[in-house]
């Protein structure tokens, strides 16, 4: 492969006005294809198989017209203090704001008046309209939202204290601020890290580029595969990330074989043979990670997942091609301002050197001191609650808060989720299982059966005495179940968020095992060895319960929670372990991938263990820490967000990285191999000759090139094409 690439990356050099020509045709197709498609829509949220979904389907197709995946809203309305919601002036001001309801959008399904819905507390204070849209929330136009919104303010300015709540109000979350402070801390660490603009801007430009052709490819496909309007978001995240850590590998190399005398063309070439080989096992396990949330089974999550796998692809050919042909641009610009001005290079030691050797000397002390930190972080972790964020984790300024606290106090914390309880049978069936509902624990009230025009089929509303993300709910949707025959399916947002809770927390081990086995076959490939790749997943995954353990301190019991703006402690978002596996477990291959195969590399050409490892850290270390605080910076940008779920993730991301980057593989690592010495590199002989030999580390490329800098290979370029691929 090292020979492949190297042949690649000479040849983008020497075509690199050709080769630059074809990413701009790619990037301006791929606009103007973006340009011309018809706006996306919200790609259908379903999982397949829960019960939830079951009753779902059955209520399209036994009551049409239903819509029982719509969005909902509820205008809650309370009285000023001594008066009541039944009082004749404020009731006008109610009926008033239902018949606005009504005209205010053709996507209504129906609006309840609360005097004849008996949705008036019992102490008169507070009354609630309930609205129900033919289209799920993602799909609500922005003249629905204003005329929903432009009602409540309206029967504000009358006295009564009017608050809206419900998914109808909630909206894509906004992107764009996150990824700018990301790009601009980016440009600054990749300034101090390079000393040239030049250098600098290389990793901006072509990340900018990939992201831009992946992401108008989705929007240009997103109604042809039903992608939707969130799809993108994962791939942007994971885009700019790995695109700048690709970029920024690359240059780094071509720096150092421009630094040790090489031809621009052959430094290119040599550059994306070693460094390239790197970025594409790193890339390989990204995709194995993106690909491999298909195992969840959630239409929605696999098309998120194979549209980001689809943007590091594209990464990846950008590095290996685009980089190599604007380095042709750039020359030695790409280099500092004193080393252009011939001013002779020190290898003096950097911090890379210093720390590795101070792991050299106290690699036990090192291990513990890694390990046990990490596990003393993770210990919140065993306490973790899955579940998915409702209008009560909003900040309590917003107006679903307000709404979900007014509903809370004036009917019990219940009204927030109410079941939908579907029953595929007569009246008779339907009156058993309104007795049965009536005397679990849980059910604070049960709603008469509501048949269809057949009569074979009944819907029934379950109001919860708990709020809707308490285990209390849970378990009554679970009692429910277990106390009612196939024939009775317990649905509704709050059974939807339970069933897709379940299907997370079920597929999380598959999943672990699919990635880090897959991930543990390709690292052995790459570094042919056992150890190295065993020791990669277990530090991976030690990086990882600690980050959840932090989430779940900082977001479950709130510890330091004011200082990251929590205002609302509660479960942790139900796909946000998965998400976690997946996303860091790309970055911290990355990482290791580009750590460790310098080290290999000087490793197999001769070096002792100790000394490949110093090797590794004084050409690699630097261009790792740079990485790292990019993504840290990228996802810390998402924390001052006012979404709780967007917050979650971004801190969750964060510390995931910083923990993977700077204790895993720049302490654990480093201290693991020191005291397996040799040992880290053996591989069974029987094994070694079934693993194909990529040869990443360049060995056989480095030998070739060896001879012929000596006389004996081909003096032409173009007889480049005798040398042996591999």
């Amino acid at each position: 492969m090292a020979t492949f690439l190297y042949k690649l990356g000479r040849s983008a050099f020497r075509r690199r006005k050709l080769v630059l020509l074809l990413w701009v045709a790619l990037l301006a197709l791929a606009g103007v294809g973006a340009a011309s498609a018809s706006t996306a829509t919200s790609s259908s949220f379903s999982i397949p198989g829960t019960e939830a979904q079951k009753a779902f389907d059955l209520l399209e197709e036994r009551f049409p017209g239903a819509s029982p995946d719509g969005a909902t809203a509820r205008v809650v309305f309370k009285a000023p203090s001594g008066e009541k919601m039944t009082q004749a002036d404020n009731k006008a001001e109610v009926n008033k704001a239902v018949a606005d309801l009504k005209a205010g959008s053709d996507q209504i399904a129906s609006v309840t008046d609360p005097y004849t819905a008996n949705a008036v507390s019992k102490d008169g204070s507070t009354a609630y309209v309930a609205v129900t849209y033919k289209v799920n929330g993602m799909e609500l136009t922005d003249e629905t939202r204003e005329a929903l919104e432009k009602t409540g303010h309206q029967a504000q300015g009358t006295g009564l204290t009017v608050e809206i709540g419900g998914d109808a109000l909630q909206t894509v979350p906004e992107t764009g601020a996150g990824e700018i402070i990301g790009v601009a801390i980016a440009a600054v660490v990749l300034v101090i890290t390079f000393g040239s603009l030049v250098a600098a801007g290389l990793p901006l430009l072509t990340a900018i580029i990939g992201v831009g052709i992946g992401i108008s490819t989705i929007t240009a496909l997103a109604n042809v595969l039903d992608l939707g309007s969130t799809t993108s978001t994962l791939a942007m995240m994971i885009g700019l990330a790995v695109g700048i850590d690709y970029a920024l590998f690359i240059v780094s190399r071509y720096r150092a074989e421009l630094a040790e005398g090489r031809e621009q063309e052959d430094a290119a070439g040599r550059a994306v043979g070693t460094a390239g080989s790197a970025v594409v096992f790193a890339g390989l396990t990204v995709v194995i990670a993106l690909v491999g949330l298909a195992v969840v089974n959630i239409p929605m999550l696999s098309k998120m997942g194979f549209a980001a796998a689809g943007t590091v692809v594209i990464a990846v050919l950008i590095a290996l091609t685009l980089i190599p042909a604007l380095l042709g641009f750039a020359g030695k610009r790409v280099l500092g301002r004193k080393v252009r001005k011939g001013k002779p290079v020190t290898d003096k030691p950097n911090m890379g050197t210093r720390w590795s050797r101070f792991v050299l000397r106290r690699p036990v002390m090192v291990l513990l001191a890694g390990v046990v930190g990490l596990g003393a972080i993770a210990i919140p972790a065993a306490s973790l609650e899955m579940g998915l964020p409702d209008d009560g984790s909003q900040p309590v300024s917003t107006t679903q808060r307000k709404a979900y606290d007014m509903l809370s106090d004036g009917f019990g914390p219940g009204f927030n989720g109410p079941l939908l309880v579907v029953v595929d049978g007569d009246k008779s069936a339907a009156d058993r299982t309104v007795e049965t509902i009536k005397g679990l624990e849980g059910a604070a009230a049960v709603t008469p059966a509501t048949l269809n025009k057949a009569g074979d089929t009944a819907m029934i509303t379950v109001i919860p005495k708990d709020r809707p993300s308490s285990v209390a709910t849970e378990d009554l949707v679970h009692s429910i179940r277990d106390s009612s025959g196939d024939d009775v399916l317990v649905s509704g947002a709050t059974a939807m968020n339970i069933d897709f809770s379940q299907r997370m927390n079920d597929a999380l081990l598959p999943y672990l095992a699919l990635v880090v086995g897959l991930a543990f076959l390709l690292l052995m490939v790459v570094f042919r060895s056992l150890l190295v790749p065993l020791k990669a997943a277990l530090g991976f995954l030690l990086s990882v319960v600690a980050a959840l353990g932090a989430v779940v301190a900082v977001f479950q019991w709130g510890w330091l929670g004011s200082l990251f703006g929590v205002e609302q402690t509660g479960p942790i978002m139900s796909m946000m372990p998965i998400f976690m596996v997946g996303v860091v477990f790309g970055l911290a291959m990355d990482y290791e991938v580009f750590l460790v195969t310098r080290m290999r590399e000087a490793y197999v050409h001769g070096e002792r263990p100790g000394a490949a490892i110093v090797t590794g850290f004084q050409h690699g270390a630097r261009v790792v820490s740079a990485a790292a605080v990019i993504m840290i910076a990228v996802f810390s940008g998402f924390i001052g967000s006012s979404e709780q779920m967007i917050k979650m993730i971004g801190f969750g991301l964060a510390i995931a990285v910083f923990f993977d980057a700077f204790v895993v593989r720049m302490a654990v690592v480093p201290a693991v191999l020191a005291l397996l010495g040799h040992k880290a590199w053996w591989l069974p002989r029987w094994l070694d000759r079934l693993l194909p030999n990529v040869d990443v580390e360049g060995e056989k490329l480095h030998k070739q090139l060896t001879s012929k800098d000596d006389g004996v290979g081909p003096e032409d370029p173009d007889e480049e094409r005798n040398l042996v691929r591999v």
